[in-house]
């Protein structure tokens, strides 16, 4: 499904690699398997993030560039200093077949079929096939453990595989979702689009194509473009990106049953998992947070390590009045995946309950945001949503504003509208935010923090009656929406009621 913040959320990654009249012989060609060192544990990255966050906190001075080469130097030295040059991958599991294609790979174990697949190419580093399944494996990865690390040796696999067959349809959709991943959407599109001239029923390329035009925020050609993905290749991926187009357009009832329909047709833990989640945050949205927490239970009952139903379940909870059980899980995530959406929740949860210490400890969250993002842009990721989402309300009002225009100069969604708005109104122009506050929830699409804001700016502009409706209406949809702002929207409601 495509991603909500960042995603989204939101590089250089979308570039065509070189394409070399004739491969070079698999004994001068360079290893994408072989030289990368092991990646960070989850412990060793969270605490890589908190050393440099604290270094940046201590010196102010530091310039981004130096800091980002910390970072990554931070986030890499231990793996290099315990020997981890690829050897031990390749002694670690057989090969695999190359008719397993990239797709079924990455739906199953991606640390397991990692191993296999570097272990392959080492046997046999002229299989374009497995290159091209290695590069979107380690994108997936990337994306589930939050290692913006693991982009470069996508891009390494990706291109070697290019190498070998140049226009292969497998390596160009790996290189449209390395370009997703990266947030650099009109590329991921450009490269889906070369692959379905290839092979118009790669499901990978007709998936990355629809989540490319959703996050450039062309909804009607996302609608086209999921129809088609659905007729060529119908199916769980289909099915779910198809349900969250449905929902951008406010379509809820079509969404949910597309999404069951999705769930009845998983074939295994993984897609039981995925799809599971997607309809816990369907219904989290909604505010059903008892629809949703048995959804997100039968994700962890088909996997018990799915971090993104362990994090739906912590905002469930949260939003459901169990702030406890919501800081005990959200904990479990951020030390596994410190990922800007959980750690700005787990700080909210920290400043909500305000026990001794919990000031701190929700300062600290919000450094690691800060940390993180260093590390997203150094491996070449925009971060610029996550940026403004963050720093809005936790950070530099100035900075989240030249992110948010940045943003919205890329791509115009109803998230970067949102998020273009939001930062507006925090840096005090609530008459400059309107327009893009009023565009945000133009499409039907439903979102609680949205409706929100925009009666936040309404209030701040003297639209008391509309600031009402639209404060009204976000409590009423999703009550417990944001640990902070939530609160915000009931103390708002309050003043304007005051005043009447």
């Amino acid at each position: 499904m495509s991603p909500r913040t960042n995603d989204s959320p939101r590089g250089s990654g979308g570039q065509d690699a070189p394409r070399p009249a004739e491969a070079p012989e698999a004994s001068t060609a360079p290893s994408a398997a072989a030289d990368a060192p092991r990646s960070p544990s989850p412990a060793e990255r969270v605490d890589a993030l908190r050393r440099f966050a604290a270094a940046v906190r201590r010196g102010r001075g530091l310039h981004g560039a130096s800091c980002a080469v910390l970072l990554a130097v931070a986030m890499t030295a231990g793996a290099v200093a315990v020997g981890g040059d690829g050897r031990d991958a390749a002694r670690a599991a057989p090969g695999v077949s190359r008719a397993v294609g990239a797709d079924v790979l990455v739906r199953g174990d991606l640390d397991t079929a990692i191993r296999s697949l570097q272990a392959h190419v080492r046997a046999q580093p002229r299989d374009f096939g497995a290159w091209a399944a290695l590069g979107l494996a380690q994108v997936e990865r990337a994306r589930t453990d939050g290692d913006p690390s693991r982009y470069a040796r996508a891009e390494r696999a990706l291109a070697r595989s290019l190498a070998l067959r140049p226009g292969n349809d497998q390596a160009l959709a790996g290189q449209a979702a390395l370009a997703a991943a990266r947030h650099d959407f009109a590329a991921a599109l450009d490269h889906a689009d070369r692959a379905l001239e290839r092979n118009p029923y790669s499901e990978r390329a007709l998936c990355s194509r629809i989540d490319a035009l959703v996050e450039l925020g062309r909804y009607e050609e996302a609608g086209r473009a999921a129809t088609v993905a659905d007729r060529r290749r119908p199916g769980v991926p289909v099915f779910t990106r198809y349900a969250y187009v449905r929902e951008l357009r406010g379509d809820v009832p079509a969404a949910r049953r597309v999404l069951h329909r999705a769930l009845d047709s998983a074939a295994g833990p993984a897609d039981v998992a995925y799809v599971a989640t997607a309809l816990g945050n369907l219904e989290r949205g909604q505010g059903r947070y008892g629809t949703a927490l048995r959804h997100y239970a039968r994700a962890l009952a088909a996997d018990d390590a799915y971090l993104p139903a362990l994090e739906g379940r912590a905002r469930a909870q949260a939003a459901d009045g169990d702030r406890a059980g919501a800081i005990t899980t959200l904990e479990q995530v951020v030390a596994r995946s410190p990922l800007p959406g959980p750690l700005v929740t787990l700080g909210e949860l920290y400043e909500d309950r305000n026990a001794p210490g919990d000031r701190a400890k929700s300062r600290e969250q919000y450094a690691l945001v800060d940390a993180w993002t260093a590390l997203a842009r150094a491996g070449g990721v925009d971060v610029d949503l996550d940026t403004a989402l963050a720093a809005a309300d936790h950070g530099d009002t100035a900075e989240a504003l030249r992110a948010a225009r940045a943003e919205w100069n890329r791509r115009r969604t109803v998230h970067t509208a949102d998020a273009l708005a939001w930062a507006l109104h925090r840096a005090g122009r609530s008459a400059e935010a309107q327009p893009y506050a009023r565009r945000a929830t133009a499409t039907g699409y439903r979102d609680a923090a949205f409706l929100h804001h925009r009666g936040m700016i309404e209030k701040a502009t003297g639209h008391d009656r509309a600031a009402r409706a639209s404060l009204t209406a976000a409590l009423e949809l999703n009550p417990g929406f944001s640990p902070l702002g939530a609160r915000a929207a009931r103390a708002a409601l309050k003043e304007l009621e005051a005043a009447r």
